[in-house]
Order: C-alpha cells, then sequence, then structure tokens
C-alpha cells in the first residue's frame, strides 16, 4: 500500500464479502510507504510486515526485504494521475504484479470563496501540498478563477512539498518550491512548513 486511500478502498471492497485486511491468510505479508499509511493499516488491526525508512516508493524498491522473483504482488493505486514506478521495478525484479485501479481523486469546480478571497487578498502565508495531483489542480483553479496573472497572486506564498514528486510537480507547475518535507509524512510537512516560515 502506498497510500491510506488505498487501504480504505480494499477495506471497502473486502468489507462486501464479509472480508477484512485482518482476517487475511497468514501467508500473506502486507508493505505500507509512510505512517499515515501504516496507522491506517494498524486501526484495522494489521501490523504492517515492512515500512521502508524513507517514506516514498523509491524507499520500497530500494529496501525491499526479499527478491522480486516469483512473487505475486497487488498494487491497489489511485485510478489516474499516479506513477507505475512500483509496477515497473517489481515486475523488472520477475515479480507477477497485478496493479488495480482503486479509488479516484478528482478536481473540485471551484476553489470555496472564503479560500479564494484570502488568496486574492494576500491572506495566505502557505500552501502545504501532499502531493502532485493537489498541485496540478490548484494551478488549474487559481487559472481559472485568477486570471492570466494567477501567478502573481502567490509571490509571497510559500509553497511547500511533502516529497521529491510533489516537489517536481511545484516546480513544473509554480516554477519554484520553498521547501520539501524531510521525512515525507505529514509531520516532516509541518516541520518544513515552520521552517520556511522562519526564514
Amino acid at each position: 500500500f502506498s497510500s491510506s486511500n488505498g487501504v480504505k478502498a480494499v477495506q471497502n471492497r473486502l468489507s462486501l464479502n464479509g472480508n477484512s485486511l485482518g482476517s487475511r491468510p497468514r501467508g500473506l505479508k502486507i508493505a505500507a510507504v509512510g505512517r499515515k499509511t501504516a496507522k491506517s493499516l494498524e486501526n484495522l488491526g494489521v501490523c504492517p510486515d515492512f515500512i521502508p525508512p524513507q517514506f516514498i516508493a523509491e524507499s520500497l524498491i530500494e529496501n525491499f526485504p526479499v527478491p522480486g522473483l516469483g512473487l505475486r504482488i497487488l498494487l491497489p493505486r489511485v485510478q489516474s494521475g499516479g506513477r507505475s514506478l512500483l509496477l515497473e521495478a517489481f515486475s523488472k525484479g520477475g515479480a507477477n504484479v497485478v496493479e488495480v485501479p482503486a479509488y479516484e481523486s478528482r478536481c473540485p469546480d471551484e476553489i470555496p470563496e472564503g479560500t479564494l478571497n484570502a488568496l486574492m487578498n494576500g491572506r495566505v502565508d502557505a500552501i502545504a501540498f501532499t502531493s502532485g495531483k493537489t498541485v496540478i489542480h490548484t494551478a488549474k483553479l487559481m487559472r481559472k478563477q485568477c486570471g492570466i496573472q494567477w501567478k502573481e497572486k502567490l509571490l509571497r506564498v510559500k509553497i511547500i512539498s511533502i516529497g521529491p514528486q510533489t516537489t517536481k510537480s511545484c516546480k513544473k507547475h509554480l516554477q519554484r518550491v520553498s521547501e520539501e518535507a524531510e521525512p515525507h509524512d505529514l509531520q516532516g510537512l509541518v516541520d518544513a512548513c515552520v521552517k520556511a516560515m522562519k526564514r
């Protein structure tokens, strides 16, 4: 599992058949990328068998505890916009990988009025992004609702990223990033916000 959304989606699907992740077969091992994902599993009574040292997909691949050859791996993931890194890496290592679109995240129709007013009037100090997709959606909505000069509204705003892929998205769509979380989780994101604001 690379996200808590994936955990919830699989658990919901299993529950339709009267099953749960907590009652999985004894030989089925579960890996979780990140503390939040692990916590979602623990809330279901599931202790992850492996959590990589860094909370990103690359760390899962680099530190995976067993060879991939012959393994059967299920990868629940977002339906669109996600990376295929895990699929490609495990497949290359000889694993039989099944990638399942388990959930979808969509761009809302507009930025809520109160949030938009705060952005337009300089009352936002920082924006903390938890995924590349939220960066893309924010840029799209800002362009739609603020016009061609939308980037000017963000000049004084600190741009905080949760990790390397989100940082790439920030640089591509916003042309900058003020701080990147380390570790790449929500607490790291909070710490990065504090660090950026102190600067």
